[in-house]
């Protein structure tokens, strides 16, 4: 089943003519995803990878009865083109986009409060249900359906944790990147929450990084409503000197908090097993299965 979409999701994307736009789509399209639409305003009318490009998102979502959209424009314009999704009452939306200011991902927050659209990113790789469908840059061949969810606030660290499932064995129920800019539409609780949800999700795999206190959170968080399915982790940016950025706007450790031991800490307090490098995430989960009894179910490729 998984979380947020599905085979029959109908998607759309907005910025399709652009050509990384383009390559990704098709992509998408190969997995198996309903790519119904696309918007460039401006350029309706015209076909872009076998699918009709309209000029808004109300007159793609009209047309096409999409209730999903990956977001691939330039920073200037990323704020403006959720925001217009969400005022086309969207279920979900995925902005790729990076480099988008945080003042404009504030005026985002705020302008969706009380709808119903759940956004993933900005600044992340997207979502992908495995076998089913994919929104975003995921790649689809290393995925095996199965019962582990995957959360993580890397994009290329989902692909490297999903691939060692696989390899292992463990299928994936829908893997999701939250991106890791300090002001995003999905966070950890967020997606736990989805995947408690989820009766074909059994356990978790949880892989966060440095900075801000997402994954202390989220520890609090699982101990208090998570108790009935096992969760492994894994935190990137361990060798962090204070105060340097690691590749994400928000991944920066400040005023002494944040720091990869803490998350850690706080992660084994509730009794959360986390991999100690990134080459052990596939035995951390296999382990956590285990200990748990439920790695035959789990035991999907």
């Amino acid at each position: 089943m998984g979380i947020l979409v599905h085979k029959d999701t109908k998607v759309i994307v907005q910025g399709i003519t652009g050509k990384a736009a383009a390559f990704h789509t098709q992509q998408m399209i190969d997995y198996g995803t309903k790519v119904v639409g696309g918007v460039t305003p401006g350029k309706g009318g015209q076909i872009a990878c076998g699918v009709p490009v309209f000029n808004t998102v109300r007159e793609a979502v009209e047309a096409t009865g999409a209730t999903a959209s990956v977001i691939y424009v330039p920073a200037r314009f990323a704020a403006d083109s959720i925001m217009e999704a969400v005022d086309a009452d969207l279920d979900v939306v995925v902005c790729i986009s990076e480099h988008i200011p945080v003042q404009d991902m504030i005026k985002v927050r705020r302008y969706m409060e009380g709808r119903k659209t759940h956004l993933i990113g900005p600044n992340c790789p997207g979502i992908l249900t495995a076998d089913e469908c994919k929104l975003g840059i995921i790649p689809g061949y290393i995925h095996r359906k199965g019962h582990v969810g995957v959360i993580s606030r890397s994009g290329t660290l989902t692909y490297e944790a999903t691939f060692q499932l696989t390899a292992a064995g463990i299928g994936q129920t829908t893997a999701i990147g939250i991106g890791g800019d300090p002001i995003k539409g999905t966070d950890f609780i967020d997606a736990l929450a989805l995947f408690k949800d989820d009766p074909d999700t059994l356990s978790v795999l949880m892989i966060g990084e440095i900075g801000g206190t997402a994954e202390e959170d989220a520890a609090k968080w699982i101990a208090e409503n998570m108790k009935d399915k096992p969760v492994a982790a894994f935190i990137s940016g361990r060798q962090a000197p204070p105060g340097k950025r690691m590749g994400h706007a928000g991944a920066i450790i400040s005023g002494g908090k944040g720091t990869a031991a803490d998350k850690i800490k706080a992660l084994n307090a509730v009794g959360i097993e986390v991999a100690d490098t990134v080459a052990h995430i596939g035995e951390t989960v296999v382990k956590t299965l285990k200990k748990a009894g439920i790695y035959e179910q789990c035991h999907t490729c």
